[in-house]
């Protein structure tokens, strides 16, 4: 038998891709036509070979600059930032600040000007 679904029923990655096209959507709302055709996505965990120019830390997420007819798109890693929150506000507010920080790198802002409510050490 089926029922309908409600959001209890929900995954933790659907629920997490929830969490993140709603960040995605605000910060869309924010910056408007600067983003362009900017993807988000969501994936489980990082690569496990970082980037030359990061830091040994496990990513919470990263931005790919646009090439050729590919857009930029800005990829969040579900696990590692699952593990550094508490509850549904701690991890709603993480994946707002991880998308606000790479959104910044993008558009070459300080992550203040896009989001007043941007707070890195979580005070």
């Amino acid at each position: 038998m089926a029922w309908p679904p409600v959001p209890a029923m929900a995954t933790r990655a659907e629920q997490f891709d929830e969490l993140v096209l709603d960040a995605a959507s605000r910060m869309e709302h924010q910056a408007g036509a600067a983003l362009g055709s900017l993807e988000f996505a969501v994936e489980d965990v990082p690569p496990s070979d970082p980037a030359p120019w990061e830091s040994s830390d496990v990513p919470l997420g990263r931005l790919f600059a646009a090439q050729g007819k590919l857009p930029a798109r800005i990829v969040l890693y579900r696990r590692p930032v699952e593990t550094r929150t508490t509850d549904a506000r701690e991890l709603a507010a993480l994946i707002n600040d991880v998308i606000v920080e790479q959104v910044a790198a993008l558009l070459g802002v300080d992550p203040r000007d896009l989001d007043a409510g941007y707070d890195p050490e979580g005070n």
